[in-house]
């Protein structure tokens, strides 16, 4: 088990370094002028030579590699020996100029709401697409199933801008049982933050919870149809304990494997969530980042995504040594 994890720990510190000499390439070795780019069109002389002694592309591009991947873990100095000193603590993903703050501070100021987004969708959207699929799969044929799979396929059809302003308008504005959405800290007021982030999560919960039942349907039809299961019933068990101790335990490792894909993209930024309902959060801070051409905010965005779904795949791997016996842990 110890091997098979650090395996997975160093496979997924290499997809990171990967990702990180991918993004760094892709906006300091092109020949797209990154100076230029930050600056914008209105941009003098002086502004670009700051740009230019801040990001460091005056040196080898192998120096500001390291000088980057240094400063994610002892930090570093930007403008260092001047007025405008600017420190930047580990981990450093870099300074932007266009709002005059650290990238990690623009990401700890964002990153709660996403969190809070997906952390409470993902539960809602889990229970509710199990529970259906579940039902739907021991039930198989009859009207319930249909029904539920009805559902299941209404909202595996539609899009979230779509759900979202009618959810809105019913729950919110009509009926008002919830309130308008948008981000309170848990820790200042936990009720309020649940109310405001209520409609985004029936939203999401609604629309991916639709996947999830199917995939859980289609894969405990298919392990009640093994001969194990035959030879369970058999035996005498249970019901109950074949469909939920055998059924459910060899249906669920790719419910797994995509609630880890699932959850890990959108803790990297529910971009159109957050349009939607106007969240200011990670993905809102990206796409913003990439509007106005702001390069490090860009990179240090991209690269929390990439942790963020690193970390979800270990956690899934992690997941299978209890739930599949057939993986190898050596």
């Amino acid at each position: 088990m110890f091997r098979y994890l650090v395996r997975r720990i160093v496979g997924g510190v290499l997809v990171l370094g990967i990702v990180s000499a991918v993004v760094f390439g892709l906006f300091f070795v092109l020949p797209a002028d990154p100076a230029r780019l930050a600056c914008g069109k209105s941009c003098t002389p002086e502004l670009m030579a700051q740009i230019r002694h801040s990001l460091e592309i005056d040196q080898p591009v192998q120096v500001q590699y390291a000088r980057f991947i240094k400063g994610i873990f002892k930090g570093r100095t930007y403008l260092k020996g001047t007025e405008a000193e600017i420190q930047c603590a580990a981990p450093c993903l870099g300074y932007s100029f266009r709002t005059n703050e650290l990238v990690t501070d623009l990401l700890k100021d964002r990153a709660p709401a996403t969190l809070s987004i997906a952390f409470g969708a993902s539960i809602l959207w889990l229970l509710i697409g199990l529970a259906s699929g579940i039902i739907s799969a021991l039930k198989r044929g009859t009207w319930i199933d249909k029904a539920s799979q009805g559902v299941a396929l209404a909202g595996a059809s539609l899009q979230i801008y779509f759900v979202g302003l009618i959810l809105q308008f019913i729950l919110v504005d009509k009926l008002q049982w919830l309130h308008s959405p948008g981000y309170v800290s848990p820790f200042d007021d936990p009720k309020e933050w649940a109310m405001e982030m209520a409609l985004p999560w029936l939203t999401l919960a609604f629309l991916l919870s639709a996947i999830y039942a199917r995939l859980t349907r289609a894969g405990m039809l298919e392990v009640m149809s093994e001969d194990y299961i035959r030879t369970a019933r058999a035996k005498g068990l249970s019901s109950r304990r074949i469909n939920f101790k055998h059924v459910l335990r060899g249906a669920i490792t790719p419910i797994v494997t995509v609630f880890g894909l699932d959850l890990g993209s959108l803790l990297g930024g529910a971009v159109i969530t957050e349009y939607v309902f106007n969240i200011p959060g990670l993905g809102r801070l990206a796409t913003d980042a990439v509007s106005t051409v702001d390069l490090p905010v860009i990179i240090g965005t991209v690269l929390l995504a990439a942790v963020f779904i690193v970390v979800a795949n270990l956690i899934v791997d992690f997941v299978y040594m209890f739930l599949d016996p057939k993986v190898r842990l050596s």
